[in-house]
């Protein structure tokens, strides 16, 4: 009973389960966003500028009169594009680094190389890339994108050959290496099925990451140019109504807060449904409450120096 009870309890993450949902609204919101927005996010209407809440308009005008319920929906469009095509290129990128770092025993300089540029990469946040990218490419999603995930490859990189590097201790990889296979052949079979839990957990990290930096990016105009709506554009473009509509930033910053929350929730989730280690360690602990609720319902007494109960 126990056990189906813990299982339960696993399939049932409350932080997969909220942070699944809040994922889920804000694709749903891009998805949306393809087929039907209110009115076209970048059409001007002047009579509507700074317009509350009412039928016409959920979520009121902005300070040019558009619509800030269409506007909100393309930049979940936004938002998920940057996110996903960043966490791609640097899972892309991170993952075979890792492979290859974890798997250089023989070269340990190649590992001690790969680790170095990783911490060269660190030293460099995305803000600081997309600066340098955009003074010479100009301010774009793309520039934002490849600044991105250029600045989250170490992460990737990091969480793969840690993984890594304990896979290839188990006894199957031994018994491979033992069979005469190669270490491509070991990495690709053995090693890097094994390691996707980690990549999959980080993946959803990063995701938030990159909502953030994607942000703060266009924030400061250099993620997505004016006519293409995106939620920290929006807070940078009515940033000074704040006195007069704060509904103009308190939308989008909830936006991106519900947004952040729902990956973070959904990658600890994840973490403690795919890391045996801590579903373990839930369980022991499962175990140890069930143990001492039992023994407040039963309370036996114990004689003075002794070890066993009195009946």
């Amino acid at each position: 009973m126990t056990a189906a009870i813990t299982r339960l309890r696993r399939r049932a993450n409350p932080s997969v389960v909220v942070g699944g949902l809040l994922v889920l609204a804000v694709v749903l919101a891009a998805l949306v966003s393809f087929v039907w927005t209110p009115y076209p996010p970048t059409l001007v209407t002047p009579e509507d500028r700074l317009a509350g809440f009412s039928a016409d308009h959920l979520l009121g005008g902005d300070r040019l009169g558009r619509d800030v319920f269409s506007q909100l929906l393309v930049g979940a469009r936004t938002t998920l594009l940057v996110g996903i095509l960043s966490v791609g290129l640097a899972a892309l990128v991170g993952v075979p680094l890792g492979l290859l770092a974890a798997m250089s025993r023989r070269q340990p300089w190649l590992d001690g190389l790969v680790m170095r540029a990783s911490d060269l990469l660190l030293a460099f946040p995305a803000l600081l890339l997309a600066i340098m990218l955009a003074a010479v490419y100009g301010g774009s999603v793309v520039t934002a994108m490849v600044a991105i995930g250029i600045a989250t490859v170490p992460a990737f990189a990091r969480v793969v050959r840690s993984g890594a590097l304990v896979v290839l201790e188990s006894d199957y990889v031994l018994a491979a290496r033992a069979a005469g296979r190669r270490p491509f052949a070991i990495a690709l079979r053995h090693v890097l099925p094994n390691v996707m839990n980690l990549v999959i957990v980080q993946a959803s990290v990063s995701f938030a990451i990159a909502i953030l930096a994607e942000a703060a990016l266009s924030y400061l105009g250099l993620g997505a140019p004016p006519d293409t709506p995106s939620w920290g554009r929006m807070l940078q473009e009515h940033q000074s109504y704040l006195d007069q509509a704060p509904r103009l930033v308190v939308i989008p910053g909830l936006a991106i807060a519900l947004a952040v929350l729902g990956f973070n929730l959904l990658g600890d989730g994840l973490r403690d449904l795919l890391d045996p280690r801590l579903a373990k360690h839930v369980a022991g602990s499962d175990s140890g409450a069930n143990d001492e609720r039992d023994a407040e319902r039963n309370p036996r007494r114990v004689e003075p120096g002794g070890h066993k109960p009195v009946e």
